[in-house]
């Protein structure tokens, strides 16, 4: 009888701890099983995928270089004596830049006239007294000897009076050199040296510096990988450059590519090149850094979609595919080149899928998603591929 009444209270404590843990269990079931279904629709922004021709494009930075510089300096000593232009001015060739105090030239000049003068009237003598010696000579009057004398006497004279004649040449071109002028069309830089100083001949610094900014060049380096294409593609026919200042919305300026250096840098692999704009609006100034894009080819129906839908995991480049139930489905793809906001798929998508865009930090695979918005593939109708490597497709 005390046998059972102590049974009879185990069970009555082991049960409701049975209960309990029966409970607890099926509590932590639901909580697990209602994790995925429970998590609620992550709002997405998507874009299609399109097709379209993309030009295969090696992207590299680029500098501008002036089409050409003269640092402008005298050629003779002397005093600045007016200035024609103001800094930052465009000037023409043969314009009048600069003159010095002409007067120490213009005397020289003088100088060298008058003896020529004085010369030719000495040499002129000598030739009177050569001719009426040799006279003499024949009617045996003199002897050979002293008219040999007066020959040479005229004849020395007379290349004195050619002498004269060079220096006063050399007289005017150093008065000549009095007068600056510009011998090309460019743009004139800062102002070294003000009125009134004294300059000598090729002295340093320079008087003013002219860059010739219409045409003007950009330089730029691509991997060596690249030198038997673009060497092939450049004496087959122009290669088209585009060239974007940075910070800039405009359209990129067009040029082609003039230049192939004639060797390789060996310290980093890469070669230059060097490509021609017109620069009529002036939007390339020289020293400024630009993007630039080397087009090569054109591919066809490429298939692109924006740079931000593409998202790099452990197991490559992928993107989020929007499946028609609106469930999310993450798919590996193979990008060929980007450039700006477009990337080229090579292999993974189809034209008309949707990728997602904007918020693929909140999707996880296969959930759901609600598409709060799209965006169109490219925002240019100008669109280009190219990879930092110069790898095209």
């Amino acid at each position: 009888m005390k046998h059972g009444c102590q049974s009879q209270r185990l069970s009555t404590l082991v049960l409701p701890f049975v209960a309990l843990l029966v409970g607890a269990g099926c509590s932590n079931k639901a909580a697990v099983g209602g994790g995925s279904e429970g998590r609620p629709p992550a709002p997405v922004v998507v874009a299609s995928v399109e097709q379209r021709d993309v030009p295969v494009q090696i992207s590299a930075i680029g500098n501008v270089e002036a089409y050409q510089t003269v640092q402008i300096r005298s050629q003779v000593n002397g005093q600045i004596q007016k200035i024609f232009f103001k800094e930052g001015e465009d000037v023409r060739g043969g314009q009048l830049l600069f003159q010095l105090d002409k007067r120490p030239f213009q005397a020289d000049l003088d100088r060298a006239i008058g003896q020529m003068r004085h010369d030719q009237a000495q040499a002129e003598n000598s030739r009177i007294q050569a001719e009426r010696y040799s006279g003499l000579e024949k009617e045996g009057i003199v002897s050979h000897e002293q008219a040999g004398q007066m020959i040479a006497q005229a004849k020395a004279d007379a290349s004195a009076v050619d002498a004269d004649k060079a220096v006063i040449e050399a007289a005017r071109v150093q008065l000549q050199y009095t007068d600056i002028v510009a011998p090309i069309d460019a743009r004139a830089g800062t102002l070294m040296i003000n009125r009134g100083n004294l300059v000598k001949a090729n002295d340093t610094p320079y008087l003013v510096q002219l860059n010739q900014i219409t045409p003007i060049y950009v330089t730029f380096f691509v991997p060596e990988s690249n030198l038997d294409r673009v060497r092939q593609l450049f004496s087959a026919g122009q290669l088209k450059v585009l060239a974007h200042p940075k910070g800039q919305p405009d359209p990129p300026d067009e040029g082609w590519l003039t230049f192939i250096d004639n060797g390789v840098d060996t310290t980093t692999g890469m070669f230059k090149l060097k490509a021609t704009f017109p620069n009529k609006d002036r939007r390339l100034w020289p020293g400024q850094f630009v993007d630039v894009a080397l087009e090569l080819s054109t591919r066809k129906n490429a298939l692109v979609v924006p740079t931000k839908a593409i998202q790099t995991g452990q197991q490559g480049e992928y993107v989020y595919v929007v499946r028609g139930d609106n469930t999310a489905e993450s798919r590996p793809v193979k990008t060929a080149g980007v450039y700006q906001n477009l990337t080229v798929i090579s292999d993974g998508l189809n034209a008309g899928e949707r990728v997602v865009v904007n918020g693929q930090l909140r999707v996880a695979p296969n959930a759901k998603v609600i598409v709060q918005g799209a965006a169109r593939g490219g925002q240019t109708d100008s669109v280009a591929a190219g990879r930092s490597d110069g790898g095209g497709p």
